[in-house]
């Protein structure tokens, strides 16, 4: 009996330590993805951003969640959008793989590696150090 007791204590113990674990599903399912398939994801997200973003709009107006639903997300695919003319969806794609690459970022979300792949989008004419010391300078601004 006691040994069922100890059994059932450490199986709680163990479920509650990793309940508590906060991963996101996304980063897993990029990293089994083929660099097409990527792309197809990377695409598809961005549009469904913006068909978010125009249900929202005449769905409900321009009100308080549209604005924040504009700031948080669809801003930040418009922008991609617009560059996706001058710049490859390779190129973000590769800038996506290379936040997920860093250890302390393999758990953030996609809206954060694609902030991350917009901002290297826009390190033009800048050294490797000086495109590092961009990014550390805005991670450090943002906490």
């Amino acid at each position: 009996m006691k040994n069922v007791r100890d059994f059932i204590l450490i199986f709680l113990f163990t479920g509650f330590i990793y309940g508590q674990t906060d991963y996101s599903p996304i980063p897993l399912y990029w990293k089994t993805l083929k660099s097409e398939e990527k792309e197809i994801y990377l695409f598809g997200y961005l549009t469904q951003v913006y068909d978010t973003h125009k249900s929202l709009i005449s769905e409900t107006g321009r009100g308080e969640f549209t604005k924040w639903y504009y700031d948080n997300r669809a801003e930040l695919a418009y922008n991609i959008f617009d560059l996706l003319d001058t710049i490859a969806v390779t190129k973000f794609v590769g800038w996506v793989d290379d936040f997920y690459s860093h250890q302390e970022y393999r758990e953030r979300s996609f809206p954060e590696a694609l902030k991350y792949a917009y901002d290297r989008s826009q390190m033009k004419g800048q050294t490797l150090l000086e495109k590092y010391d961009t990014l550390m300078r805005k991670k450090k601004k943002a906490k």
